[in-house]
């Protein structure tokens, strides 16, 4: 079969032939109906990160494709189930795993890291992932494209637990990238009475108002703390939600939140992760400051519920497809953000 496959720091990924995956025991395969294209996919193809990637692995972590054989000993799973599931292969017996934080295990294994992802015609779903329930099944009613939008939404689930929205609360979102305009649609689920979204790019900020944001921001050109406290009278937003991994905007959301406000750090921070804070607004106005990491299986149900539901707009996301031997022009393409969630399909 055809997989796309990371060779090494110092060369390009490649599409190569790799033999098709035969499942053992209690493993399922996959035919991969499509596969989502992650800023990450692109920080590994050019070879900024390569921390925990191994090297021949099959890339892609945002998948959801068609039972196509399974193992003797699998029940629960038929031939032509569409399927995804989160890329985070938990070891169920870690600390974190144990207190329900599995999103955050400590042997964790990851698809497209250390285990063969979705970049490819086929994908084998490991024994232990089957028999943890990592692998759900999705109504047929959804498309696999939409369906791969469950890891990114997922996540942005998760992060939604950690920071909290109220009714009525007012939301700024830093980014207008995929995972700032999935924020936007779950503010709105979650009762936000107005959601301000900051982004330079004129295209995204277009795509911000046709998702139904109230304040769209050009920081190129306005004053977004300006903005921020004359939307709500002084007082500061109830939420700010980093979706750029840019370390001076740290300090901006915490400014720009009200007493008691809440700030999710949700995005990656470039270089180091380093951010210089004034640490006394969080003191002084009570600030929750909270992070965002990967997502764990009942995140990950609830994203494919909400699929399913037609409550998140995926015709909005999902905005270019190419075919899975273009995958390197593909991951090169979420560079120039002229688009927001790109799909690799199988050609």
């Amino acid at each position: 079969m055809r997989a796309f496959t990371f060779a090494g720091p110092s060369a390009p990924a490649r599409l190569s032939e790799i033999a098709t995956p035969e499942p053992g025991p209690g493993e399922v395969r996959i035919r991969v109906g499509a596969n989502t294209v992650c800023g990450t996919d692109l920080r590994i193809l050019r070879g900024e990160k390569t921390k925990g990637v191994d090297l021949g692995v099959v890339l892609g972590h945002e998948v959801a494709g068609h039972v196509d054989a399974v193992g003797d000993g699998v029940r629960n799973f038929e031939i032509g189930d569409l399927v995804a599931m989160p890329p985070s292969l938990i070891c169920g017996l870690c600390g974190p795993c144990r207190r329900g934080y599995e999103h955050l295990c400590e042997r964790v294994h990851l698809v497209g890291y250390d285990v063969n992802g979705g970049l490819a015609d086929y994908m084998l779903m490991p024994r232990v992932a089957v028999a943890n329930g990592l692998l759900m099944k999705a109504p047929a009613t959804l498309k696999p494209a939409q369906l791969s939008l469950a890891e990114p939404l997922s996540c942005c689930l998760n992060g939604l637990d950690n920071y909290r929205v109220e009714i009525g609360d007012t939301v700024v979102i830093l980014g207008a990238g995929p995972i700032g305009m999935i924020h936007l649609q779950l503010a709105r689920l979650a009762g936000a009475e107005k959601v301000i979204v900051s982004e330079p790019h004129a295209g995204r900020r277009a795509r911000a108002a046709a998702l139904g944001a109230d304040v769209i921001v050009d920081p190129a050109s306005q004053d977004l703390l300006e903005v921020v406290r004359d939307e709500t009278g002084g007082a500061g937003a109830d939420v700010a939600v980093l979706c750029i991994g840019l370390p001076d905007l740290v300090n901006e959301c915490l400014s720009m939140v009200r007493k008691r406000g809440r700030v999710s750090i949700f995005a990656g921070l470039a270089g180091d992760g380093w951010s210089n804070i004034a640490a006394n607004l969080i003191h002084y106005r009570e600030l929750t400051v909270v992070g965002a990491s990967n997502s764990g299986r009942e995140s990950f149900a609830r994203a494919i519920r909400l699929l399913s539901s037609g409550a998140i707009d995926t015709g909005s996301l999902l905005t270019h497809t190419f075919g899975l031997s273009q995958a390197a022009e593909a991951i090169e393409f979420v560079a120039t953000r002229e688009g927001l969630k790109v799909a690799v399909i199988p050609d």
